[in-house]
């Protein structure tokens, strides 16, 4: 065990500066699995993702290395949470996941997820808000959660990002941790939307792009309901299209798809 050293006798010697309290410092493990599981899951997820896509990242810099954090991305296939976790491991976090509540009922993949830190959601159930109360314990503690505001895989014919649900604007307001925007593109050629089997060749470019924390500062201090909550949500969502839109090079809808219109029409 190391020791601090003796004050100098010497006066002009200025005093070594003390350790900062335990408490104080940064625990960069937070929101972290157990290291044995951190290291299974790297050995499995990095192989695949680079024998299967080539990396086209931008915006690593713009991630946050510690404290609590929320990545909002737009959702293209059941294949971008794990090529996003490469992305986001590769840029210092442990990305946190949503998962099914199903999955934790398998044996041996529910024990595994569970030990990965992923959080079981409760869908169409009065249980689902226990999900976003674990979430806001975790980035209070000073996870990093990926979530994806539209809900679910994008319905929009030109895969746009949808309109939003409010639960990650709740949290960003509640907890006052940054909102990085994430755009991808790619991970539906790898596999589509309703698709059971992956298209592994060729090897897939998967682009993703991060920007600076989404602006949320005007709501400070508003009550967190009706049109704050939606606007901030928006706010979230125009966000990621506009980095989707440079992604593609191509102009976003000025109005996001929204599936209940297109159900009544």
């Amino acid at each position: 065990m190391s020791h601090p050293s003796e004050p100098s006798s010497d006066p002009t010697t200025p005093a070594p500066t003390p350790a900062a309290p335990a408490a104080a410092r940064v625990n960069r493990r937070a929101g972290r699995p157990p290291r044995f599981w951190e290291a299974l899951a790297v050995v499995v997820v990095k192989p695949i993702s680079r024998l299967f896509v080539r990396r086209r990242w931008r915006g690593g810099e713009n991630i946050p290395r510690t404290g609590g954090l929320i990545i909002a991305a737009n959702h293209l296939s059941w294949s971008d949470p794990v090529l996003l976790s490469h992305y986001l491991y590769n840029n210092g976090r442990w990305p946190t996941i949503l998962a099914k509540a199903g999955l934790f009922r398998i044996r041996g993949l529910g024990h595994a997820i569970a030990q990965l830190q992923a959080i079981p959601v409760e869908r169409n159930s009065t249980e689902a808000t226990k999900s976003l109360k674990i979430a806001e314990e975790r980035l209070r503690n000073g996870a990093c959660i990926l979530f994806y505001p539209e809900g679910t895989i994008t319905r929009d014919p030109d895969l746009w990002p949808m309109v939003g649900k409010t639960g990650v604007a709740r949290l960003a307001l509640a907890t006052g941790v940054p909102v990085i925007p994430i755009a991808h593109w790619g991970a539906q050629e790898l596999l589509p939307y309703g698709a059971t089997k992956p298209r592994l060749l060729p090897r897939k470019p998967f682009h993703v792009l991060a920007g600076p924390p989404v602006d949320l500062s005007k709501y400070a201090g508003k009550p967190m309901r009706g049109s704050v909550l939606r606007d901030a949500t928006a706010d979230i969502t125009a966000a990621i299209t506009g980095l989707l839109a440079e992604i593609r090079n191509e102009k976003a809808p000025e109005v996001p798809y929204d599936p209940k219109n297109a159900a009544e029409g």
